[in-house]
């Protein structure tokens, strides 16, 4: 027999996968209507741009599975299906237009790429300005949608329906702020019944902790005789073994139960309680721990790196036949850099120094330009002319796309440092290596070897902390006129 918080769990994923559902029958809709926009309304008004129609409906029918698979991936891995009674509608609209935008930047890659074979989609041409259509429709109907929503469920919660009633375990001042936040968000859908003290808690309670309706030994006399969906227990860490009873009991009534865990409450650290074969574990990670999020990453890195290397294979060619021209030697110039979390591997580049750079370093130790430990110098006299102008444009680092196709390395990520500046990082700095390493950062498009050490340092930490695939997405996109333009290289 299923316990009450088993049927809220239930209840929670029923909700959830009928808005899935609804949100995939409106991205059909926005399919539909772009191309219906598209072939006859906007020729219809006369625009010179919009007067050739499009192909019958049924061409494009083959797009659809695609585009549904790339929304159904981005909301899912948004969080976009768990509850949202606390999550600011500016936070979840932001949150919507930025799965559209990437969704309709790949599914557009993804039709320019399925367009190269003409198994795929023949010689149909698809409209670009359908897909921009597609796009807006497609944004502008999902965010209508939870709009309506969360104005229905809000209007139900503010007059006291579909609301929960939460109970205080705690009377500290964490405990009195939880009810604060939860009394002025009545549109949340909660409701305080009041506070219950611990046992470590004598005195007068403070003039906001009303109503207190006992003490934690009360607690059994204060269920049987109110509704409580949850119990919330925000009580020191000396504390937590002597409620080991109370929250079996709570189990057993099948009362949702829940732990306001302040242990470190300095640490910046994110907290995510996991599992390990069935053992709870309390996890503090300063850097993306979501699953799905880094499987998109990944997924993203391994087709641009495969098409970036087959785009540009003839540069590769004429790049290599150059060196060994000019200046005789190995074309690749290799070196163990550090990876995630300080893992070790072979960084590949094209070489741009002279054969013997390495053994010639001391000569060129004065000419250093950025402080910390690294090395950077504009006028090395070791850089061939050849290799100005690959470093200049960032040619010399093509090969690394190979990195990234290996997983040592993602296309956006923290510059990998050799062993050498690692071992003289401070505590702070190593923070960097928490995330896997990069062709581009925040640090390549706010002015490359123009920023000093410390700055440097502080963007990859920036990067890390508010990590997102839209955010890759948009450091990609800055990247390619800072290289174009050769801006800040050296």
């Amino acid at each position: 027999m299923l316990d009450r918080a088993d049927m809220l769990k239930q209840q929670a994923r029923l909700i959830a996968t009928g808005v899935y559902l609804l949100d995939l029958a409106l991205v059909s809709l926005a399919f539909f209507l772009a191309h219906v926009l598209r072939d006859t309304l906007l020729p219809a008004l006369g625009l010179d741009a919009f007067e050739a129609g499009l192909y019958p409906v049924e061409r494009y029918l083959p797009l659809l599975p695609l585009a549904l698979a790339l929304w159904s991936v981005l909301l899912w891995s948004s969080g976009r299906y768990r509850s949202h009674r606390t999550v600011p509608l500016l936070a979840e609209a932001s949150a919507i237009l930025r799965v559209t935008a990437t969704a309709a930047v790949l599914f557009a890659l993804a039709v320019w790429a399925l367009r190269l074979d003409e198994r795929l989609l023949g010689d149909d041409r698809i409209s670009r300005s359908w897909i921009l259509l597609f796009a807006l429709l497609a944004g502008l109907l999902l965010l209508a949608e939870k709009i309506a929503l969360r104005a229905t469920s809000r209007h139900f919660r503010v007059r006291g329906f579909n609301f929960r009633t939460v109970l205080l375990v705690g009377t500290n001042p964490a405990a009195r702020a939880i009810a604060a936040s939860i009394r002025g968000h009545r549109y949340w859908g909660y409701r305080v019944l009041g506070f219950v003290a611990g046992r470590q808690e004598s005195g007068a309670p403070e003039p906001d902790v009303q109503p207190l309706l006992g003490t934690v030994d009360e607690l059994p006399r204060i269920l049987a005789e109110n509704v409580v969906d949850e119990v919330i227990f925000s009580v020191s860490r000396r504390e937590l073994d002597q409620f080991e009873n109370l929250f079996l009991a709570l189990q057993d009534q099948g009362i949702l139960t829940r732990f306001a865990l302040d242990f470190f409450p300095h640490t910046q650290a994110k907290m995510v309680l996991e599992e390990l074969d069935g053992v709870p574990l309390v996890t503090f990670s300063t850097s993306p721990t979501g699953v799905a999020p880094l499987a998109f990453k990944r997924l993203v890195d391994v087709a641009l790196a495969a098409l970036l290397l087959l785009l540009a294979a003839p540069v590769v060619l004429l790049i290599a036949s150059a060196i060994k021209l000019t200046s005789g030697g190995a074309v690749l110039f290799r070196q163990t850099r550090c990876g995630l979390n300080g893992r070790r591997f072979v960084l590949y580049k094209f070489r741009t120094m002279v054969a013997d750079a390495h053994e010639r370093r001391h000569e060129v130790e004065h000419l250093n330009e950025m402080n910390g430990p690294v090395f950077k110098a504009s006028n090395d006299p070791r850089v061939t002319a050849l290799g100005r102008l690959l470093r200049k444009f960032s040619l010399d680092e093509l090969p690394q796309l190979w990195n990234v196709l290996k997983g040592d390395m993602s296309l956006v990520g923290p510059r990998p440092p050799i062993p050498e500046e690692v071992a003289r990082y401070e505590r702070w700095q190593r923070r960097r290596l928490a995330m896997k390493p990069g062709l581009t950062c925040l640090w390549q498009i706010s002015g490359r070897n123009q920023v000093d050490f410390d700055r440097w340092m502080q963007l990859d930490l920036q990067y890390i902390d508010s990590w997102s695939p839209w955010l890759d997405f948009k450091i990609l996109a800055k990247t390619v006129p800072v290289v174009l333009s050769g801006r800040g290289a050296s």
